[in-house]
């Protein structure tokens, strides 16, 4: 397998840590010297040194341990990681038990989501180390502080210290998570053009529901239009949007530097009510509100073909048969409005990596993860090693290019159980320069510059990824949960049932009642504070 490298600086070593919230403590145990701690060389230590790290992984990953990135990192720098795995959904529930066991701590947790609040409440109680005490020992994250003040500002805690490493992964992708597909043989069976109109695509709807599409003597079986309501991807964002309101699934955008809540907007109540009447008519699959993932990927991938059209991330995911649909641009509404809005899906995420304050000669271990951060790490923690995912040679522009799939095997299949994702620096300048996009990710990004990104309209953006204040946590709690409780509550059951129109006043004054202005005015605060404004 082709050698990791390390092209970093380097710093003499100190015997001394620096702790959180100001304080300095002595390490126990060997001292640098002691091990021959190499900064900026490899192998990072003369004498190997092994550290106990956590972290969840996806059920169809390896365990970290058997590895092949993580055993050859260990050869490379002669430091061992005894990896602690759980699934996802085991460290969701354990997570606070692992860290109210100050005894039995690890030396850090990988794949952490430390959210604001815990980065505040563990960072106060001296649990968790500040990282950006040890920047010296971290050359790669240094530099990506210094070039990258939006990153900086966005993962440094009130305090004014960073606490926990962040993902950095920019394609420009997951801000645009649906795109609309539609079964253009059986537009063709039935004479019709791809609809263009919410009113044109109302009409051939009706005509999916009232035709053996299929051909297998049951009228009954075709599912005109199907997606994941309040899914991440695949949701029901973009078809609110064409009603003249940029939409996503959070009902939080943001509009000439304004937030807004689009769940009170008449925008949104007309819409709930319009597409009430299409899953009363059959139109839209009525198995929305309690589909999972498989149960909507399921049925596209039958004998027979039974989905008319659909919201997804991208094609060949969900159907078999891929050649016969085709991509249809955002749909123009009842008030001639054709728009989509943008999610709140971020490209940097926060609190993936923290270091606890039991770590012996934490300079050694950041100086392991710092590593991550080189662009050619980053490429294999995020998709799986050279040699098994990657070619040994470069491309003739001299990017990593990644191997073709094994026969029988999906790309989904051969990342999750190779890579263990997590801490990485993927830019723009890694894309052009050090890696190839894996193809489905270059062919998704050019049908988003045709299909999605061109109907996003001027002063519309995301809510950014901010960094809240303790007071601002403890009101956003304070009301979040009863505000979208009980939005998802009467969407859901208006657009069952119907009846928003005559709710409508009703609904907006229980809002204002359960303090949503109240959030919105924190968002924006926050917001002001993120922009500088």
């Amino acid at each position: 397998m082709k050698k990791l490298y390390y092209l970093s600086g380097v710093i003499a070593s100190l015997a001394l840590v620096a702790g959180c919230n100001g304080q300095t403590t002595q390490s126990s145990g060997p001292s640098l010297e002691e091990v021959g701690f190499n900064p900026g060389q490899l192998p990072l230590v003369q004498t190997q040194v092994e550290y106990e790290i956590i972290s969840p992984k996806n059920a169809m990953a390896k365990n970290y341990n058997d590895m092949e990135l993580f055993q050859q990192m260990e050869t490379d720098t002669n430091i061992k990681i005894n990896w602690e795995n759980m699934s996802e959904e085991s460290f969701a529930t354990r997570k606070n038990l692992i860290l109210s066991d100050k005894k039995n701590l690890p030396d850090a947790m990988y794949n952490a989501l430390f959210s604001d609040k815990e980065i505040i409440q563990y960072s106060s109680s001296g649990l968790i180390i500040a990282l950006d005490e040890y920047l010296d020992y971290m050359p790669n994250f240094k530099r990506i502080l210094e070039e990258r003040e939006d990153i900086k500002n966005m993962i440094t805690a009130p305090d004014g210290h960073i606490y926990a490493l962040p993902r950095v992964e920019e394609m420009g992708l997951v801000e645009y998570p649906n795109l609309f597909y539609i079964n253009k043989n059986w537009l063709d069976q039935l004479g019709l053009e791809v609809p263009t109109t919410i009113e044109e695509l109302e009409y051939v709807l009706a005509q999916f529901k009232e035709n053996d599409m299929n051909g297998n003597g049951d009228t009954t079986d075709e599912i005109p239009l199907s997606f994941k309501f309040q899914g991440w991807q695949g949701n029901q964002s973009d078809l609110y949007s064409a009603f003249g309101m940029p939409m996503n699934t959070d009902h939080k955008i943001v509009i000439d530097n304004e937030v807004v809540f689009t769940a009170m907007t008449d925008e949104f109540k007309e819409a709930t009510a319009f597409y009430h009447e299409w899953i009363e008519n059959g139109l839209i699959d009525k198995e929305i509100f309690t589909q999972d993932d498989f149960t909507f990927l399921s049925k596209g991938k039958g004998k027979d073909q039974i989905l008319g059209a659909f919201y997804w991330w991208e094609l060949e995911t969900v159907v078999s048969n891929p050649e016969d649909y085709v991509i249809v641009p955002p749909l123009v509404g009842p008030n001639g409005d054709q728009m989509i809005g943008v999610a709140n899906n971020y490209e940097i995420s926060k609190g993936l990596f923290v270091v606890f304050n039991n770590c012996k000669n934490p300079e050694i271990l950041l100086s392991w993860i710092d590593r991550f951060y080189e662009p050619e790490i980053s490429a294999q923690v995020n998709y799986g090693p050279i040699g098994i995912v990657y070619e040994e040679e470069r491309d003739a522009e001299g990017l990593l290019v990644q191997k073709p799939l094994p026969e029988g095997k999906t790309s989904d299949e051969v990342r999750l159980s190779n890579a263990p994702m997590g801490v990485i620096y993927l830019s723009d300048d890694e894309w052009e320069n050090v890696v190839n996009m894996e193809p489905r990710a270059q062919l998704r990004l050019s049908n988003l510059e045709i299909y999605a990104k061109p109907y996003v309209p001027e002063g519309v953006e995301q809510y950014p990824n901010v960094t809240y204040t303790l007071e601002e946590i403890n009101d956003i709690n304070r009301y979040v949960s009863d505000v979208y409780d009980y939005v998802w509550q009467k969407q859901t059951n208006w657009l069952l049932n119907g009846g928003v129109e005559e709710e409508w006043e009703a609904y907006i004054s229980k809002l204002k009642d359960m303090g949503v202005d109240k959030l919105v005015e924190t968002y924006q605060t926050a917001y002001e504070r993120y922009i500088g404004k």
